[in-house]
């Protein structure tokens, strides 16, 4: 939630805010009956926004947008994503409140004997300056901002700025346009940097795809079953790869029946700071189509419930966790969690590496689909697997 306050001034004579058209401010949503006079020698104006609602933006005004000294707004950022805070000018975001509500028309009377001034404005959205929007739009979400620019022009003009989208950009992506992209990152626009960050891009000859979480910025991986060492996976005996549309990858790696279960997957990468999740994507059976109908044939399915699988994880900063359980679920895919670690500004270059085994030989196992793995932030965990 963002919440921007005014503060610090001599109460002001309020006489009336009327908001007119105000179905034509999508995503806007005013209270309208949040406007109240102060009978106090101070007031306050506050605007809320709230992004995690339906990615609708709240604006909450109180007391009156008039005769306001020029004090100063603080911004308080509260996303879970940016832990930001700055002081802007107060006649910015005066501004802004006053010509942003498509139409709206504000007076103030006072006693004609007492000094009485007629004040009348009448704008439109197009009235606000570029800078001012774009300073606002440093603040919200990439979705917010992708509606918003459809307002009108000014709007549009201020969400191509670079400086907005550069912020919603991780610390890495010029290793990400050139490693990824395979460009020049002074050679693309960041708003156009991060649209083509947010669609899947594969690497390491299509086996590794990368991608940016629309919402937040942050970075997603994924790697390829055939991208990690499976024990046996050259012996159709044992293992198939077999084609569906349920992967990111269109192929998943299938195991009829083994002793020796194992598999072990690498990655060198430059990850941004923070805290990352590693999950494998499995399935118990063999998932297809018939008749334009979704099945699972659970025939070859078995051992799994005999000894629990071990996942372990280790990074090349000295990180290492092991796990074990039970695969469950037969006919749904399933994220288990692998472990997390964590990068810091003084690990630029991170190698991981990651595994899952089964390997009592009193029996054999067989019936699983192995897709891949996927490294997502932490605070995604449970956003996603549950």
């Amino acid at each position: 939630m963002y919440i921007f306050h005014a503060h610090s001034y001599k109460r002001a004579l309020f006489r009336r805010c009327q908001v007119e058209n105000i179905n034509q401010l999508y995503p806007f949503s005013f209270l309208k009956d949040s406007i109240n006079p102060s009978s106090s020698s101070s007031s306050s104006l506050s605007l809320s926004l709230n992004p995690e609602e339906n990615g609708d933006l709240f604006f909450h005004l109180s007391s009156t947008l008039l005769h306001l000294p020029s004090s100063s707004l603080q911004l308080k950022t509260l996303s879970p994503y940016q832990k930001k805070k700055k002081i802007l000018p107060f006649d910015l975001l005066q501004s802004f409140f006053l010509f942003s509500f498509m139409g709206a028309g504000v007076s103030s009377d006072l006693d004609a004997q007492k000094g009485t001034t007629n004040f009348q404005l009448k704008t439109g959205l197009n009235d606000v300056p570029e800078s001012c929007i774009s300073s606002i739009f440093m603040y919200l979400d990439p979705p917010e901002i992708c509606k918003l620019a459809r307002l009108n022009k000014a709007f549009r003009g201020a969400s191509l700025a670079d400086f907005v989208w550069e912020t919603k950009l991780p610390s890495n992506y010029r290793y990400l346009v050139e490693k990824v992209l395979g460009r020049n990152p002074d050679s693309l626009c960041k708003k156009e940097t991060f649209a083509r960050l947010c669609s899947p891009n594969r690497f390491d000859g299509g086996n590794k795809e990368v991608w940016l979480d629309k919402n937040s910025g942050k970075l997603c991986l994924s790697v390829s079953a055939k991208a990690m060492i499976i024990t046996g996976i050259d012996d159709r005996r044992y293992w198939n790869h077999i084609p569906t549309e349920e992967s990111r990858f269109e192929t998943v790696a299938y195991l009829q029946q083994i002793w020796w279960f194992e598999v072990v997957g690498e990655l060198e990468f430059e990850f941004p700071p923070g805290s990352y999740s590693v999950f494998f994507r499995l399935h118990l059976g063999k998932p297809s189509k018939r008749f334009g109908r979704r099945v699972c044939n659970l025939d070859q399915v078995h051992g799994w419930n005999t000894k629990p699988v071990r996942f372990q994880l280790s990074t090349s900063t000295g990180h290492q966790i092991s796990s074990e359980c039970y695969l469950y679920e037969p006919g749904n895919w399933v994220h288990y969690h692998a472990g997390d670690f964590v990068i810091d500004d003084s690990n630029p270059t991170t190698k991981i590496k990651f595994s899952m085994m089964q390997i009592d030989c009193t029996h054999t196992k067989g019936g699983l689909c192995v897709d891949s793995v996927f490294i997502y932030p932490s605070e995604f965990r449970q956003m996603r697997f549950k």
